[in-house]
């Protein structure tokens, strides 16, 4: 679809070279019966150079491409309704393009929104004093967690503070949905205080992506899905929400896992395999339970979360399950996970990712 476009851009601009050759009489133009002036020539020209720009900056994906397709777009229909006889069909090509344009700079507001508010979140945490990581920071945790902080590296390394990760995934919106739709994702943590955003961009049906930010900062949480980056689909906050996006942040600190020894969360022992988390943070409260193989590695976390945001929503069981642990930049994490909730109807599997980068500790770019 992006070649059928830039198809349409480029032959767009070209067509107004009609224009310029008639002005300067450089070609004797039929399609055009009108007269054009050499001053309303130059403006044809125009057009072309800015519509020729527009291409080579969609072809390069410079995100603010849609600007000059915007000035374009102006330029050409003042040029239409002026030559309305001749040119009128040229509107067709300017509303397509007024559409697509529209969409990328909604998409380009979206990022500039979500980087704005990382480097916020990054800047409020540029002051965490390094430490490193000891066995007896670990003898006060349940043996199953300090087997797994054990086995995972995090021993003699600095505590982490802060993380960037990207995913691939596979996606279902609704329990009936029987089609997987990709998705990329990225996700970025502090964890002194404990915090999130994570900005994920689906394709579903040709012309309709869907990108979405869930977000958790000073114990407060929001989620939000726009269609084409433009139409909310979801916008929600409250109780439910926090309660959420804390427990993800605690079935993800896996990615993390020196955030296991943070004073926000306590540990309680249930077996030789299990261990119950609970997190307490600026009124927000929850926990879940992360299960670990016999050799140390986590294998599983539950918790009971808020299906949705509405009053009468209801905690159903959900599952992060690991598939595949290998080491990521010296600590070992899960790689390959997927996401189930328990609901009476059946089991609705709708996510499976995959960490594909991950870093610790880089963020001064963002102060």
């Amino acid at each position: 679809m992006k070649i059928i476009f830039l198809l349409i851009l480029l032959i767009h601009g070209l067509i107004h070279l009609l224009g310029f050759l008639k002005a300067f009489q450089f070609a004797e133009i039929s399609q055009l019966t009108q007269n054009i002036s050499e001053t309303s020539g130059l403006v044809w020209l125009t057009a072309i150079i800015i519509f020729l720009f527009a291409s080579i900056q969609f072809i390069m994906k410079i995100e603010w491409w849609w600007l000059s397709a915007f000035l374009g777009i102006l330029i050409s229909q003042i040029l239409i309704i002026i030559f309305w006889q001749d040119a009128k069909f040229g509107t067709i090509p300017n509303v397509i393009i007024l559409l697509v344009a529209i969409i990328a700079f909604a998409n380009w507001n979206f990022n500039r929104m979500t980087s704005h508010e990382i480097s916020n979140l990054y800047s409020q945490n540029k002051n965490v004093e390094k430490s490193t990581i000891t066995p007896k920071n670990l003898s006060i945790l349940p043996i199953p967690v300090q087997k797994w902080l054990s086995k995972s590296g995090i021993v003699g390394k600095d505590k982490i503070s802060f993380v960037r990760l990207k995913q691939k995934a596979l996606m279902k919106m609704k329990p009936e949905q029987e089609d997987w739709a990709e998705a990329t994702a990225e996700q970025y943590f502090t964890i002194e205080n404990p915090a999130f955003i994570w900005k994920v961009k689906m394709k579903m049906k040709p012309f309709f992506n869907i990108v979405g930010r869930d977000l958790f900062i000073n114990g407060k949480g929001r989620m939000t899905i726009k269609l084409l980056s433009l139409i909310n689909v979801v916008d929600a906050a409250g109780e439910k929400i926090d309660t959420g996006t804390i427990q993800r942040f605690l079935g993800e600190m896996v990615w993390f896992p020196s955030a296991a020894l943070s004073p926000y969360i306590t540990w309680e022992p249930i077996d030789s395999l299990s261990a119950r988390a609970t997190t307490h943070y600026k009124g927000t409260v929850d926990s879940g339970i992360f299960y670990f193989n016999e050799q140390g590695d986590f294998i599983r976390y539950s918790a009971f979360r808020y299906m949705g945001n509405e009053l009468n929503a209801e905690r159903k069981k959900w599952t992060i399950t690991a598939n595949k642990v290998k080491e990521m930049n010296g600590i070992r994490i899960p790689v390959e996970m997927e996401a189930t909730w328990e609901l009476d109807s059946g089991d609705w599997n709708w996510l499976k990712l995959e960490i594909s980068e991950i870093e610790y500790n880089i963020a001064q770019e963002y102060f």
